[in-house]
């Protein structure tokens, strides 16, 4: 079960049904998110994809020698969008994808909105969600609940996320939830309500042991939200933030311009990969490695190119080089920037505090009384 291959596969799938010829990518705001989190730009252009637009920019020029690949959240705004699109068609032919289930009502729309018959394929394919590594996935919702209680259009969209999860992996699951929440117990019911409404969609082959959907609630866990994270993904996560792979440095004293924001991606970043579990400690020792590494394969500044055979070593690892320049840099601020964090707020003194609060019943040793 890899939400990363299962998003990839989708887009995949979208450009290649699409035949070959120049296309354009036509978006949304959270599906040009969902894509750039699977695919780099460079891998995409690999695949004939010349430029990417958003459904709701409104200067988009008339290109009809592109084809135009639709991946689009199944909402009434969007809907509505390419209602317009299609009454005055800027591409040649649309193959339109939607990342969840759309009503047949919309369908209907879309198809007497076609008056010139540029459409080519209307498809479902369910990568409605953020996937952020092959484990774990994201909605990108900030606060979903009001007091206890869900707040309606993220519990809406809660449901969608998870339902497109499960029909990406394929999965017809038993849904358990935690009895003592409400919340949990309301989301429960509406992805089995989806499930049963959908059900021809959820008809996969059986398995011995049925997967199962389980539910928690994080209002119930304490202890979490009390203790500092110390490892890499988590403390880039925690201290400088991360949205959709990026991360904003701007702040950093003295950064360069062009490490003000930086993407830190296990797909395209090999050290992240390897290094995004480990604890910091094991980070610094890293770095040093890779920065031996790094010097190493770094060009001697008096060498000489003397033949075309030098010229053409030169030319075939200074890619290679330039990349691994770029890793270098980059790891080496994001690790400068969390150890200055945690020397200016004291996190290994507070660390330590909150373990002693987690781990012990006898919390006295971590009072400290002022004097008068």
């Amino acid at each position: 079960m890899n939400v990363v291959f299962a998003v990839k596969q989708y887009v995949s799938k979208m450009i290649e049904d699409s035949g070959p010829g120049m296309k354009v990518l036509l978006m949304d705001r959270e599906t040009t998110g969902i894509v750039s989190m699977v695919y780099t730009q460079s891998e995409i252009l690999q695949k004939e994809v010349y430029l990417f637009e958003r459904i709701d920019s409104q200067n988009r020029e008339i290109m009809k020698h592109l084809k135009a690949i639709c991946f689009l959240r199944p909402t009434k705004e969007n809907v509505d969008y390419l209602i317009q699109e299609l009454r005055r068609p800027k591409y040649s032919i649309y193959f339109i994808y939607f990342s969840n289930v759309i009503s047949k009502s919309d369908v209907k729309s879309l198809a007497e909105a076609d008056e010139q018959e540029v459409v080519a394929e209307v498809q479902e394919f369910y990568g409605d969600y953020i996937a952020v590594n092959p484990h774990l996935f994201s909605l990108n919702i900030l606060g979903c609940c009001q007091g206890r209680n869900w707040d309606p259009a993220q519990l809406s969209r809660t449901t969608q996320g998870l339902t497109a999860l499960l029909l990406s992996l394929k999965k017809c699951p038993m849904i358990r939830y935690q009895l003592s929440s409400e919340a949990a117990k309301r989301l429960a019911e509406c992805v089995k309500q989806v499930i049963t409404k959908e059900y021809e969609l959820f008809e996969f082959r059986r398995t011995e042991v049925p997967p199962l959907l389980l539910i928690l609630d994080r209002c119930d866990d304490a202890i979490t939200p009390l203790l500092n994270q110390w490892t890499y993904q988590a403390m880039v996560h925690e201290l400088l933030g991360i949205n959709n792979n990026r991360i904003d440095l701007s702040r950093v004293p003295g950064i360069s311009k062009d490490l003000r924001e930086v993407v830190l991606s296990a797909e395209n970043d090999e050290f992240y990969a390897n290094n995004m579990y480990l604890n910091f400690a094991e980070i610094g020792s890293n770095i040093k490695n890779l920065m031996e590494d790094f010097q190493k394969k770094k060009p001697k500044e008096q060498q000489k190119l003397e033949s075309i055979a030098d010229m053409k070593a030169f030319v075939e690892n200074y890619p290679q080089f330039k990349k691994m320049s770029g890793t270098v840099s980059k790891h080496v601020t994001v690790v400068g920037e969390l150890s200055r964090l945690v020397s200016e707020r004291n996190l290994l003194e507070v660390s330590e505090v909150e373990q002693e609060l987690a781990c012990q019943n006898d919390h006295s040793s971590a009072l400290q009384v002022s004097p008068i």
